[in-house]
């Protein structure tokens, strides 16, 4: 049997090992999260962790050891995952809005490790992205109730940034108003278009006057300074609790099923392997020709590709012309899918793949 000294040396030699393994894989580590910083995408992966877990108990034959091997892998994934977020410390999310704003939750349930960055439309924070202010930028792209949000519909077609992630958030719409005032003294209500459309029948049955402001957190601010209890807001507890604002009624959306979806927008498009269940975003114009529309949207279905949703929107530059923009079902980065965009070409004047994300990442919170 071998000395003690000589089986500690053997220990020394394997721990020696595993910190040289150890030092690269965290270099590897320190790519992923600048590949993901470019990309806006999350520093946790639940499929690839399930997936390595799985390959760490192929790779160890003893059944005793198995077990601890696959311990010892997901401590692993947790340093990684803590290294990641230490990395992306410094990443700058543009929005719409002022904190308190829906878009501001959205940013923090995304991006918990950025520095949230405010802007005043969502042009601004779009171009905040292309001009390299910020890394991301997060913008809703539509309302299950009030519909799509047609601004930034037109950014996504004209502009270079990629779709790479989305997210759906419930929206609870709250009155707003100074301390003192009740639904009684209110005689005008502020907020975003959206955020009125989705509250219009509390607003119609009272009578309130409506008034739009670019958006929702925005709009509590200016009746705080304003201080005038003929006035309220459409907007967050949190915008309430920001500006000192009361919360007058609560929940006040037409619909108990109110939510915004949410895009991260980033220079760069993912190229990491695509799965058929995921989705993709494209815009296209068809060809001045009868039935250019209909032959688009067979070939898509042709080629098995689910839509979700297919809207019209009318071009600035062209009197009575108008752009397509849809969801589908599918990886568009597949074969197929390259197959089914050259076809496209045939009947499409302009054509561009938004971007890609995963189905299973495109869950409400």
């Amino acid at each position: 049997m071998e000395s003690l000294n000589e089986i500690r040396n053997e220990i020394d030699r394997a721990d020696a090992a595993i910190a040289e393994a150890f030092c690269k894989r965290m270099q590897a580590v320190r790519q992923i999260a600048e590949y993901k910083k470019e990309r806006g995408l999350p520093i946790f992966d639940a499929a690839r962790e399930e997936e390595l877990l799985r390959r760490a108990g192929e790779r160890v034959e003893d059944e005793e050891l198995r077990g601890y091997y696959q311990l010892l892998q997901r401590d692993l994934m947790q340093i990684s995952r803590v290294y990641q977020q230490k990395l992306l410390e410094g990443l700058k999310i543009s929005f719409c809005g002022t904190q308190g704003a829906f878009a501001a939750l959205a940013v923090e349930k995304l991006f918990p490790e950025a520095a949230a960055v405010p802007y005043g439309d969502f042009a601004s924070a779009y171009e905040a992205v292309v001009r390299g202010e910020c890394d991301n930028a997060v913008l809703p792209v539509e309302n299950s109730f009030a519909g799509e949000v047609g601004v930034v519909c037109d950014l996504l077609f004209s502009g270079p940034l990629y779709i790479n992630r989305v997210m759906n958030l419930d929206v609870t719409q709250n009155l707003l108003g100074i301390k003192g005032c009740n639904l009684q003294t209110i005689k005008c209500v502020v907020s975003h278009p959206q955020a009125l459309a989705q509250c219009a029948e509390f607003l119609k049955k009272r009578g309130y006057e409506q008034r739009e402001f670019s958006n929702t957190a925005l709009a509590a601010k200016y009746v705080a300074e304003q201080n005038d209890p003929t006035m309220a807001a459409i907007g967050t507890r949190e915008a309430g609790e920001l500006f000192g604002l009361e919360t007058l009624a609560a929940g006040i959306q037409d619909s108990n099923r109110n939510s915004t979806r949410f895009v991260v927008l980033s220079r760069t498009e993912c190229s990491q392997p695509r799965r058929e269940d995921d989705c993709f975003f494209m815009t296209f114009t068809v060809k001045n020709q009868a039935g250019a529309l209909a032959k688009a949207i067979r070939i898509i279905g042709d080629y098995g590709f689910n839509m979700r949703g297919l809207h019209s929107r009318p071009m600035r530059s062209l009197v009575w012309q108008y752009y397509f923009y849809l969801e589908c079902e599918g990886n568009v980065r597949s074969p197929k899918g390259q197959k089914m965009l050259e076809e496209l070409q045939t009947v499409c004047d302009q054509l561009k793949v938004v971007g890609s994300y995963s189905c299973r990442e495109g869950e409400t919170i």
